[in-house]
């Protein structure tokens, strides 16, 4: 079982080692792995140590996400006009 208190989507680049992750539920949460699984890892501390940060501050926290899910996709890539 992942245990994530907030959504978690992972993006797969060019680089076939290295992922970049963000939480559309956590706002400035991001981060980069070199796995899918170090992703998750690197996330589920990274979220908790994020809020801590956020409580420390007095800023807003989130509810966690009753259900989190985790996408894992390619990254996006921006439309040039």
């Amino acid at each position: 079982m992942i245990d994530l208190k907030y959504s978690l989507i992972i993006e797969a680049t060019a680089d076939p080692n290295f992922f970049g992750f963000f939480s559309p539920d956590l706002e400035g949460f991001t981060g980069i792995g070199n796995s899918i699984e170090d992703c998750l890892y690197k996330a589920k501390w990274g979220m908790e140590e994020h809020v801590a940060i956020l409580k420390e501050q007095k800023l807003p926290i989130p509810e966690p996400n009753p259900n989190p899910t985790v996408t894992v996709q390619n990254e996006r890539l921006e439309k040039v006009a």
